[in-house]
């Protein structure tokens, strides 16, 4: 029985390995700053693009029924104009991105937030706007970040590596080499070792995407510092860069730093 379960762990591991290898390649083309990591994704886009317009096809529902949702006009007006320039953009890292539907909305809230979803669904809260006293180059670089995350896929990547993630655990315990209730804590470390410094990586993607997007939307990509300078203010203290999916605040302007010399000859005001 032990030999039997054995040989299933190292079939379902070898399967693993297969779908890792098979399922590995940049999403994106490189642009000037050089978005080409390779990537995993074991599920497919559609389904992700299916899962991420349910969600915010609900998000906007519930927020107009509470009144939230794309009260201000004027910041709505703003945020749209925004969007337009930068999506006109996104071709120059995936050319199929101009055929999404996008989509762009704000929400009337005291948060710091903003998110694109696979496929192009956008949303900025007010608050990132009232509070932080954001210029338009400075909302741009927020909403270039996050549309990189939407090129990139990394929803869909981060989906693919829990997989693994989970399926590692599977193979542990069906082996008899982990012990159920001790799954939980496996599964801590695997995310420290797996999930985490993919989070790191996308983060640092986004910034050094997000700052070419807006350099070509016309978009001073120097008020990107100040954006996160005033995103690091209103922060408040943070956990240690190890043990966060974020760039510290140090490293973050550092990196943007050094793509500004690629970035600012795409800069036309």
């Amino acid at each position: 029985m032990e030999n039997a379960t054995s040989f299933i762990a190292s079939i379902v591991m070898s399967l693993v390995l297969s779908l890792t290898a098979l399922s590995c390649a940049s999403t994106t083309d490189s642009g000037v700053i050089g978005a080409d990591r390779k990537q995993l994704m074991l599920v497919s886009e559609s389904q992700i693009n299916e899962m991420a317009t349910k969600g915010y096809e609900e998000m906007k529902a519930d927020a107009a029924k509470k009144g939230l949702l794309d009260q201000n006009k004027q910041q709505v007006a703003r945020v749209n104009e925004i969007a337009r320039r930068l999506i006109a953009q996104t071709p120059i890292f995936r050319g199929d991105a101009r055929d999404w539907k996008w989509e762009t909305h704000v929400i009337t809230s005291k948060d710091l937030n903003a998110f694109c979803m696979p496929g192009g669904k956008m949303m900025v809260y007010s608050g990132l706007i009232d509070q932080l006293k954001l210029t338009d180059a400075e909302l741009a670089a927020v909403m270039g970040h996050e549309i990189a995350h939407a090129l990139r896929e990394h929803g869909r990547e981060r989906i693919s590596e829990e997989m693994v993630k989970q399926g590692v655990l599977d193979i542990g315990v069906a082996s008899g080499k982990l012990d159920p209730k001790y799954a939980a804590v496996a599964g801590t470390a695997s995310a420290l070792l797996l999930t985490l410094p993919h989070g790191r990586n996308q983060e640092l993607e986004a910034d050094q995407i997000g700052v070419e997007l807006m350099a070509r939307a016309g978009y001073d990509p120097e008020e990107a510092l100040s954006l996160w300078k005033k995103m690091g203010s209103a922060g408040g203290g943070s956990p240690p860069e190890f043990l966060s999916t974020h760039p510290s605040s140090s490293r973050r302007l550092k990196d943007i730093e050094a793509l500004l010399p690629k970035v600012r000859p795409l800069y036309k005001p």
